[in-house]
């Protein structure tokens, strides 16, 4: 089971660090892309807030979102606000998010996410640092995906792993990176083909954000990663 104390700690350290990058932009900067296609950073801010919104809406046993087409059009009324607006949406909504999570509760119980996907309510910290620290990326704002703890690209990375575990369209896969570290995923039968890669490249390629260029494959071609 996850520890959500550690995750909640790890959560506000990156929240912090977050706040403190994106302090130092400017409404231009925020009006200009993000990595992510289509999105500005103004996207990526307003996303993280509707996002801490929604988890409090999990935790609190209602749906994630009303709709997908309400979170997108949330998301797109917010992104075009000033950078002193999106901060404090993204502060404020964190604050929320972070005193639910603090009240007593059942850790152990399940609850539902987007799409009917249902976890154990200890992984929903662990869930919003993946956002916060991925879309810190996201931002191209000088945090890459090697500034990211070795602790939590670690764990991502068996996160994803896990999603793609048992897909029918991905063949058995080892993936390995110096110093030991490894994880299965794709289909159980077969012989598995070895990706090997540093953990950062590996993270960036399993979560579509970076390509496989910098990945080897032994025992076969690389085979392109389905959809998320």
């Amino acid at each position: 089971m996850s520890d959500h104390v550690h995750d909640l700690a790890s959560l506000r350290e990156a929240t912090d660090r977050l706040l403190d990058a994106a302090a130092k932009l400017d409404n231009a900067a925020v009006a200009e892309p993000s990595r992510l296609p289509g999105w500005t950073r103004g996207h990526v801010f307003a996303h993280l807030a509707r996002n801490a919104d929604a988890l409090v809406n999990v935790l609190e046993g209602r749906p994630m979102y009303a709709s997908a087409e309400v979170r997108d059009a949330d998301i797109e009324r917010d992104a075009p606000r000033p950078l002193d607006v999106q901060l404090a949406d993204v502060r404020e909504t964190w604050g929320h998010l972070l005193e639910v999570a603090a009240a007593p509760a059942d850790w152990t119980r399940t609850v539902t996410l987007r799409n009917g996907v249902t976890d154990s309510a200890s992984r929903i910290p662990f869930r919003r640092l993946v956002e916060i620290e991925l879309h810190h990326v996201d931002l191209g704002i000088g945090y890459e995906l090697e500034d990211l703890p070795a602790e939590f690209t670690a764990r991502e990375i068996e996160f994803l792993a896990d999603r793609f575990s048992g897909h029918d369209g991905l063949p058995p896969l080892r993936l390995a990176a110096p110093g030991g570290a490894g994880w299965a995923t794709g289909r159980a039968e077969g012989e598995p083909l070895t990706v090997t890669g540093t953990a950062p490249d590996l993270l960036g390629w399993l979560a579509g954000r970076r390509d496989d260029s910098a990945l080897q494959c032994t025992g076969g071609p690389l085979p392109a990663l389905p959809p998320l």
